[in-house]
C-alpha cells in the first residue's frame, strides 16, 4: 500500500502562484510514476501533469503547459506541482496519484493509489 497526503492548496488571486506537495509513504517511492489530477464541481477528474520514476520525463495537459511544473524528490518521497499564472478555471480539488507504471502515465485508470485531495481556489 502507498499512502499519499497532499498539501499546499488555498485561495489565491488570478495571476498568483501556489506550490502543491504530495508526501508518499508505505512503499519505495521511486518504484512509482506520479501524477497530479484535478476535479472541478460537476466535472470528471482530469489529467494535469505526470512524471516518471526518476523525474527525467514529464507531461502536461495543454491547459496548464507553460504555467505548471511537476517535479519530484525521491529522497523526500515527495512530488510537487508548482502552479503559476493561475486562472479562475484552475479552481478545483487537486489529487496526487501513484502508478505502478514507472513511466509517465496520463490515464486516470492506470493509477493505483490516490490522496485525499487539496482545494485550490483562484479568484478573479
Amino acid at each position: 500500500q502507498v499512502q499519499l497526503v497532499e498539501s499546499g492548496g488555498g485561495l489565491v488571486q488570478a495571476g498568483g502562484s501556489l506550490r502543491l506537495s504530495c508526501a508518499a509513504s508505505g512503499r519505495t517511492f521511486s518504484n512509482y510514476g506520479m501524477g497530479w489530477f484535478r476535479q472541478a464541481p460537476g466535472k470528471e477528474r482530469e489529467f494535469v501533469a505526470a512524471i516518471n520514476w526518476n523525474g527525467a520525463n514529464t507531461d502536461y495537459a495543454r491547459s496548464v503547459k507553460g504555467r505548471f511544473t511537476i517535479s519530484r524528490d525521491n529522497a523526500k518521497n515527495t512530488v510537487y506541482l508548482q502552479m503559476s499564472s493561475l486562472k479562475p478555471e484552475d479552481t478545483a480539488v487537486y489529487y496526487c496519484g501513484a502508478s505502478e507504471y514507472t513511466i509517465v502515465v496520463v490515464n486516470t485508470n492506470q493509477y493505483n493509489y490516490w490522496g485525499q485531495g487539496t482545494q485550490v481556489t483562484v479568484s478573479s
